[in-house]
């Protein structure tokens, strides 16, 4: 398999006021035709949530999410009403089946 290497100073910047994320790959309004995915892998985010803030309830399909919180807690409700909070230092890794 080939290495490429990404510096973090290289990534995509989106600055939402309540969210800060760095995007490796092209992802939203960030978009380079060099980092459209890496094989199977789509996107690598570093996502910054402002507390008491976050995402709207939405669906996902066909894909792997791994939330590790390096600081604070993170609550996390599905679309089907499936709600847990990870914990500092906890791992969640949620794998989501391809909707027909």
């Amino acid at each position: 398999m080939k290495t490429v290497f990404h510096s973090a100073n290289s990534r995509g910047n989106a600055d939402h006021g309540w969210l800060k994320s760095r995007h490796t790959f092209s992802f939203a309004n960030y978009y380079d035709p060099d980092r459209i995915h890496f094989g199977a892998l789509r996107v690598i985010n570093d996502d910054f949530v402002e507390g008491g803030r976050g995402f709207g309830t939405h669906p996902h399909d066909n894909m792997e999410i791994i939330s590790i919180p390096l600081s604070g807690d993170l609550a996390h409700c599905d679309s089907m009403g499936n709600g847990s909070v990870i914990r500092h230092g906890d791992i969640q890794v949620m794998s989501v089946p391809i909707v027909k």
